[in-house]
């Protein structure tokens, strides 16, 4: 499908292996190169931290870490053999300053951070590089996205439902998605 300016749109799930390598074979066979990887997909869970099951914290990371690194995979090979690339992980402030009723999304999005850093000092002597960029509150779907804890405890409905108002309170009056979207322009072209 065509997108804006041009572009052509192309839909992949980033938990599944042959999605992502179907896509970037994809992408090579038809342009010959990738020259820039954005890493944005993620979802988010509003909960306290034993009110997730393993399994659903599994499916959390499976997006918001480990998708990050099956595409970063994908794609290394090719930046590899032309010495060139530049990856860009969407991160969270989360990541850097975790909030309460947030300890797996916060840890997903440090582990983006911490995955970032040490790729970037791997891959720079290759002419590859890795930045991370961490925005606040998006005025996004984010919250409609949400997970909803597949554990809930009635300990927490109440501050739960009261942290999910202030969510879209806050997500009302957040940047719009053009002010990261300028950032990650800003990175890509450094």
């Amino acid at each position: 499908a065509e997108g804006p300016e041009g572009a052509t749109m192309l839909v992949c799930d980033v938990t599944d292996e042959n999605s992502v390598a179907a896509l970037a074979a994809l992408v090579l066979k038809q342009t010959g190169r990738i020259d820039l990887l954005v890493n944005n997909a993620g979802i988010g869970l509003l909960a306290g931290a034993e009110e997730s099951s393993v399994a659903q914290v599994q499916g959390l990371f499976d997006v918001n870490l480990f998708g990050v690194v099956r595409m970063t995979n994908a794609v290394l090979p090719s930046m590899r053999q032309r010495r060139a690339g530049r990856i860009i992980n969407i991160g969270s402030i989360l990541g850097l300053v975790p909030a309460p009723y947030s300890a797996h999304y916060s840890a997903a999005k440090h582990a983006v951070e911490c995955y970032s850093e040490s790729l970037d000092h791997e891959v720079r002597t290759r002419g590859i590089r890795v930045s991370i960029v961490e925005p606040a509150y998006t005025k996004t779907q984010f919250d409609a996205n949400l997970l909803e804890p597949d554990a809930k405890l009635d300990e927490y409905r109440e501050v739960r439902a009261a942290l999910g108002k202030k969510m879209k309170e806050l997500l009302a009056g957040a940047d719009q998605p053009g002010v990261v979207a300028d950032v990650v322009l800003k990175v890509a072209r450094e």
